[in-house]
């Protein structure tokens, strides 16, 4: 576990409190123990949660940053913590230093330091801020492998996923529909507080979403027993995704609205499915071409041929010219991969390699063949091993 509320949520230590809000939430979905198969994940839920309650209190955050994380957590176990006076700036001071409460130019614990005005001008919230609509879920990832084929043909595939999903026994209120509700006694029912501060430039006040009830303006008696009160589930979910012809690796596909679920009234998250294209046996793919290396025999070479090439059930007809050399390189328009995003499909390059003969697969009539073709080139023949060398070497 940390050590520290700040590394638990991963913000630092002079972050806003939607900011802090905001790393909660994630930190929620991910360790929730209906979400998460982490040993530890229990653990890691608590310490968000407790991390989130203290540092969405503005008092109890002056004495976290003040007294450190270890005194904090022994005050606490004994029924609350010191709150005494600030450093060299002192209460209230405008310079106050790493204690000094409500200074604006505080140190580490001054509430109301220069971050809050900051805030108060940039964003944060000023006089009478306005409400926010309720935040969208988060995107999810997987990744799913194709072969070749499967890419290009295009394909349709069910992918399954687990994700954090809306409760449906408490319709993701995390409480039960039956418990009974209090006003917030925090905001009186607003949902958004407003707290005022005496600066250096004046009386300043900034309105933020209520710390006690999450901007809900009601307090419950009893959460729900299937989400913990989180509103949030694990769901496993199967689904049929159509891939389209010639997709490459590194593309990714969307899937609107199948991520995780959003705040009560936001849309949910995406789910972004990366796709990764296998290597093939036979075929290399470079972009929207295809390159393939085709065996001839020396005759073919010789005399020229004409040969087909199958690309996934199609048979693509290649011209071999007489004279062919090993490693010549021929190219089929329009009969490599399919264009995702455009018309027509890329080219098939076939390399041609000259395979020579094993003696033992020739017969007899070969072999005489051969040493005629050679003895008519101006070759003695001495040894069978020395003639079949030369042959290969003219290769």
């Amino acid at each position: 576990m940390s050590e520290d509320f700040y590394d638990a949520l991963g913000v630092s230590r002079d972050a806003s409190e939607d900011e802090i809000k905001q790393a909660y939430r994630k930190k929620a979905a991910e360790y929730h123990p209906d979400v998460s198969d982490a040993e530890d994940a229990e653990e890691k839920f608590k310490e968000v949660k407790k991390a989130k309650e203290v540092l969405t209190d503005e008092e109890k955050r002056q004495a976290y940053d003040r007294m450190g994380h270890e005194r904090f957590e022994q005050a606490e176990k004994r029924g609350g913590f010191d709150q005494g006076a600030g450093g060299a700036g002192g209460a209230g001071g405008p310079f106050g230093g790493a204690g000094g409460a409500g200074g604006p130019f505080g140190g580490a614990g001054g509430g109301g330091g220069i971050n809050d005005i900051f805030e108060q001008f940039f964003g944060g919230g000023g006089a009478g801020g306005g409400q926010r609509g309720p935040r969208p879920g988060r995107d999810l990832r997987m990744e799913l492998g194709l072969d070749l084929e499967e890419a290009f043909e295009g394909v349709t595939k069910e992918v399954s996923i687990t994700r954090p999903s809306r409760c449906d026994v408490c319709e993701g209120e995390g409480h039960p529909p039956e418990a009974d509700a209090e006003t917030c006694p925090e905001c009186n029912g607003e949902g958004r507080v407003t707290r005022v501060q005496q600066t250096p430039f004046g009386r300043m006040q900034q309105t933020g979403e209520c710390p006690r009830c999450d901007g809900a303006g009601e307090l419950y008696d009893e959460t729900c027993g299937e989400c913990r009160g989180d509103g949030i589930v694990r769901e496993d979910v199967t689904m049929r995704v159509d891939i389209p012809e010639g997709i490459k690796t590194g593309q990714t596909i969307r899937r609107e609205g199948e991520g995780a679920p959003g705040e009560p009234g936001a849309r949910n998250g995406d789910l972004l499915i990366d796709v990764r294209v296998r290597d093939h046996d036979e075929f290399e793919r470079d972009g929207d071409d295809l390159y393939y290396r085709l065996p001839i025999s020396f005759p073919q070479a010789t005399f020229g041929d004409e040969v087909t090439v199958d690309v996934f059930g199609e048979d693509v007809t290649v011209e071999i010219p007489a004279g062919t050399q090993s490693g010549e390189q021929f190219r089929e328009r329009g009969a490599g991969m399919p264009r995702t995003h455009r018309r027509g499909r890329g080219s098939l390059v076939v390399q041609v390699q000259v395979v020579t003969p094993d003696p033992g697969d020739l017969n007899e009539d070969q072999q005489e063949a051969l040493e005629a073709f050679a003895e008519a080139g101006g070759e003695e023949i001495e040894l069978k091993e020395g003639f079949w060398q030369k042959i290969k070497n003219s290769f």
